[in-house]
């Protein structure tokens, strides 16, 4: 095991003060940035994503080839579950995002994300669900209880990189539409890159695990890079390169035929097996409660997305906005 050391990123990437405002938006073909958060609230789970160069845009994808910008396919994703099932499924892409309170809010159609100078995150989502659903509204406010960590870099060479920003943080869930409001544990990242994904990164698998003490979050990497893991709790929050695990992790196939693993780790120690909660041709993601722990954890070939087919299919989970 070992720490991170300096050179893993630039350092003008490495530790930016995010309390204070959004960092730099991409603003070049195939460059990408998304601000990710989950929570888990007592029987609830729910995920917010706000992206810029959207990771599940077919006409990204396409486009980025003729010169389309990561901005012009801004996104907005949430999904709600309740033991296990989806409740609902919003993706929402728009030609446009805009910032506001002095670099403070990032809004894209009528929903919003914001960093409050209380120092918590924010996020509002007023959308419609995918693809021809109704109206919904929901509302994640995180806490901080660690530092972020330092960003790094995924894997050497490449240009991808990922800051876990409020690790462990307390949580707190509104979605008006259905008449949830409760209390619970939340976590909160972003990942950014200057080239689509898929190019030369074919995917990952990550898992994050909240314990009763602290937070663990672990991303594993194709090519025989090392994991990465991050540590929070305690108020500490460290980065470090996890030893590459000897032989063959034990794996599955979806109905749609993506490789998924049979037991999510996370930590020397912790191995849950999960069950599918979200199952696409080229993303799936899995969940696990048992004995005070709670794993989220998501599965992406992103080389499997770039096929005209799978993209074809992609238009039938995405509604197509215009600006609010």
């Amino acid at each position: 095991m070992r720490l991170l050391d300096e050179v893993s990123v630039p350092s003008a990437h490495r530790g930016y003060q995010w309390r204070d405002g959004l960092p730099h938006l991409p603003d070049r073909p195939g460059a990408y940035r998304w601000f990710y958060a989950d929570a888990t609230v007592g029987e609830y789970s729910a995920v917010f994503i706000f992206m810029l160069g959207s990771l599940f845009s077919p006409r990204y994808s396409v486009g980025v080839s003729r010169g389309a910008l990561p901005l012009g396919h801004s996104a907005v994703n949430f999904a709600l579950y309740r033991g296990g099932r989806r409740l609902c499924w919003v993706l929402s892409e728009y030609a446009h995002a805009s910032v506001g309170m002095a670099g403070r809010e990032l809004r894209i159609g009528r929903s919003r994300l914001v960093y409050t100078p209380e120092g918590r995150v924010s996020m509002e989502v007023d959308e419609r669900c995918a693809p021809f659903g109704g109206q919904m509204r929901a509302r994640l406010l995180l806490t901080p209880e660690a530092p972020a960590a330092e960003e790094v870099q995924l894997v050497p060479g490449v240009p991808h990189y990922w800051r876990a920003l409020a690790p462990r943080s307390s949580a707190r869930l509104e979605v008006s539409t259905l008449g949830v409001d409760a209390d619970g544990r939340g976590y909160h990242d972003t990942n950014h890159g200057a080239e689509l994904l898929g190019s030369r990164l074919p995917g990952w698998h990550w898992a994050r695990l909240h314990g009763p003490d602290e937070t663990v979050v672990e991303y594993h990497l194709p090519g025989g890079v090392a994991p990465l893991r991050v540590t929070s709790g305690g108020g500490v929050t460290r980065a470090e390169r996890s030893p590459l695990h000897a032989g063959t992790r034990p794996s599955r196939l979806t109905g749609w035929g993506l490789r998924v693993p049979q037991h999510l780790s996370a930590g020397p120690t912790v191995r849950t097996e999960p069950h599918l909660i979200e199952s696409s041709p080229f993303y799936a993601r899995l969940e696990a409660r048992r004995g005070g722990l709670d794993v989220m954890g998501e599965v992406a070939d992103f080389q499997r997305f770039h096929s005209p087919y799978i993209r074809w299919m992609a238009h039938f989970r995405t509604r197509v906005e215009r600006q609010a």
